[in-house]
């Protein structure tokens, strides 16, 4: 037997795990790195999060990866560079924040790799029957498993893909196996780049669970700030926002989209919500344009209201307990607002769970490669739409 295979199964005969799950999102702020110790598998599932960093990105890094990210249209060569490129800077970063954590690389067991998501395409947005859902993410699995001399498991969404889902979002699959609550009903919100959340019923198994996309997290802000004033990555505490007024023709137009009234789950990505969205609302308008901190306001109502209405549709009267994380939590205009208008529900912070908020995402991809190895699949209840119970994600061996 091969040798790789031998330690693969060690592995996965193993009561604990030390796992490293790699996060990088659209916002492209940095390379979440979250050091996990997981034990169990399932529902059964026990995780202590030891160490997390976020490794920033240099400019260098936000360009190369923006000439690519989210265009129809790309130079193949550029393209074909960075899937190898970004690894090889990925595992530099781990073996970084091994070397700065004291621990060996030959101490931990896998590397979890979400990769750069560079263009999701969904069949309800690009409506090209034949081809179905597709999504791409790069940071080749091998070039990291090579560069960090640990078993790595990456591509996650493809399997999803495979089996009928959309590939996104793949968080419901960690949400289900640490949120789950018998005493009541759970929705663990994601404010990323994108949106999303998962409904995690208190009869979890019941078959009512699912996760999906809402619509614009932070993207259209970052986007506006990035553009409009050098050197800013994001609206920061909400200051611009809250210099400003929320502008409602500009807000009533936004809103005008097909897929926000599609019903969940749904999924969706930056190739929709973007500065081109923007400028179309604009337009659609009819007004003069609005001041900056005017459109950074309307910008933040839009993604707070889409937020409000789909956790509404949800949750309807019945209580529940909200977990928030990603980068919009930080966003207090956004929040307020959330909190202001989802009146039934309680918010918390996954910190109860002794899991750092900004972690979460990094986290939940250990969880998925801890599953595909050691888990079963079959634990996923059932007939969920855009829920299918598989493992997921490819190995890559270092030798």
């Amino acid at each position: 037997m091969n040798s790789n295979i031998e330690k693969l199964s060690r592995l996965a005969a193993k009561q604990e795990r030390i796992i490293i799950g790699l996060m990088s999102g659209t916002s492209l702020d940095g390379l979440d790195v979250a050091l996990c110790q997981v034990e169990g598998n399932g529902l059964q599932t026990n995780l202590h999060l030891k160490n997390f960093v976020t490794v920033a990105y240099n400019e260098d890094f936000r360009q190369e990866v923006r000439s690519v990210f989210s265009k129809q249209m790309v130079d193949l060569q550029k393209l074909c560079l960075l899937n190898e490129w970004i690894a090889g800077e990925h595992a530099r970063m781990i073996n970084d924040c091994l070397e700065k954590w004291e621990t060996d690389a030959a101490d931990v067991d896998l590397i979890a790799s979400h990769g750069q998501t560079i263009y999701h395409a969904p069949l309800s947005l690009h409506g090209l029957d034949k081809f179905g859902n597709g999504t791409l993410q790069i940071g080749d699995g091998d070039h990291l498993a090579v560069g960090t001399g640990i078993i790595t498991l990456s591509d996650f969404r493809q399997k999803h893909l495979a089996a009928g889902g959309e590939g996104a979002p793949l968080a419901a699959y960690g949400d289900y196996i640490l949120f789950s609550d018998d005493s009541t009903n759970v929705v663990l919100l994601n404010i990323g780049g994108i949106s999303n959340f998962t409904f995690l019923p208190k009869n979890a198994a019941s078959g009512k669970m699912f996760s999906s996309d809402i619509g614009p997290g932070n993207t259209m802000m970052d986007g506006f700030m990035q553009e409009h004033f050098v050197g800013s990555h994001y609206d920061e505490d909400a200051t611009l926002g809250r210099l400003g007024t929320v502008n409602g023709a500009l807000l009533e137009a936004l809103l005008q989209n097909d897929f926000l009234k599609q019903p969940l789950p749904k999924t969706t990505g930056p190739e929709l919500f973007n500065a081109g969205y923007l400028m179309e609302a604009l337009k659609r308008a009819s007004i003069p344009r609005p001041i900056d901190a005017d459109i950074m306001a309307t910008l933040n109502r839009f993604s707070a209201m889409t937020i409000v209405n789909a956790l509404n549709e949800v949750i309807k009267k019945e209580p529940c307990k909200i977990f928030v994380s990603g980068g919009g939590m930080h966003n207090p205009l956004l929040m307020d607002y959330i909190k202001l208008h989802v009146k039934v529900a309680s918010f918390h912070s996954t910190a109860e769970k002794n899991i750092n908020p900004d972690a979460k995402e990094a986290v939940l991809f250990a969880v998925l490669a801890n599953e595909a190895v050691a888990g079963n699949p079959l634990l996923i209840p059932t007939s969920l739409e855009n829920f299918p119970a598989v493992s997921m994600g490819k190995i890559s061996f270092p030798c």
